[in-house]
């Protein structure tokens, strides 16, 4: 699924723009990344105050909007026009001005999930989570194995305090992983999907059913470092440094080169623990 430029421009805006909103600027990374995807049951920090915004620029950033509105009257589902009105509904701090056009977006483009996502996002923050899960389904119906969707859709399962239901569906989209991929490759990450179930284990502190699932991966990819990397963390977390230590060596090896100083920096910190 192709993405264009305009199209990933504006998921960038909205995000910056909206975390500004809700949580001071502090820029939270994408999902997917290994550190990053560990998923959390906690919520976001209370919602800062809205942004001050000068009388003028008050003023015309209302005129804006106005005119997007008008072009909207017109074509109510031209994306350029309800890309900018939710931009400016962000800037002004009125999220909820935002979920109106932001939803129109949503459905009148399914062919841009991440759209749906920013839909369910929103809503979420808004206190929503059953209008969040209902976009997270949106997007699953369509794309099983869309991976921001599910990771999405098990943080906030984990969040209400339903692991169980995030733990099955991940299993079930593991389990038409193979015939999914046959009708349409790559449809499914399985290796990523699999990482996610081990950390919503890791969440439950269910260690050996995480492990299980690291060593699988390991078995099918054994090139792939994130695998290596979670079980030293979670031997580093037990206490078992000897078996820690040989894992953090080979994720060193395995890893790409953005992330081969942080794994080095947790190795040392492991050797010098263990000295003290």
């Amino acid at each position: 699924m192709k993405r264009t430029p305009s199209n990933n421009r504006f998921v960038l805006i909205f995000s910056i723009l909206l975390i500004v909103l809700l949580v001071g600027g502090s820029l939270l990374p994408l999902v997917g990344k290994f550190q990053s995807d560990r998923v959390s049951s906690k919520t976001i920090a209370s919602p800062t105050p809205t942004p001050r915004v000068s009388p003028v620029s008050r003023d015309n950033l209302e005129a804006k909007a106005i005119g997007y509105e008008s072009v909207l009257e017109r074509e109510p589902e031209n994306g350029t026009a309800l890309q900018g009105l939710i931009e400016i509904r962000l800037e002004q701090g009125k999220l909820d001005a935002a979920l109106p056009p932001l939803e129109r977006l949503a459905r009148s483009h399914p062919q841009q999930p991440d759209y749906t996502i920013l839909l369910a996002q929103a809503k979420e923050y808004l206190g929503d989570d059953e209008g969040a899960f209902q976009a997270y389904n949106r997007i699953l119906s369509i794309n099983p194995g869309y991976l921001n969707a599910l990771q999405g859709m098990v943080a906030l399962q984990l969040k209400n305090n339903r692991p169980e239901r995030a733990i099955g569906l991940l299993q079930a989209t593991l389990q038409t992983a193979a015939q999914a991929n046959t009708a349409n490759p790559d449809s499914i990450d399985v290796a990523s999907v699999q990482m996610l179930l081990g950390r919503v284990y890791e969440n439950q502190e269910r260690y050996t059913e995480a492990i299980a699932v690291y060593d699988k991966i390991i078995e099918t990819n054994e090139d792939d470092f994130r695998p290596v990397w979670a079980k030293a963390e979670i031997f580093k977390q037990q206490g078992e440094i000897d078996k820690a230590r040989p894992l953090y060596s080979r994720a060193v090896t395995l890893a790409p080169a953005k992330y081969k100083d942080q794994i080095k920096q947790l190795s040392q910190q492991l050797s010098a623990n263990d000295e003290q």
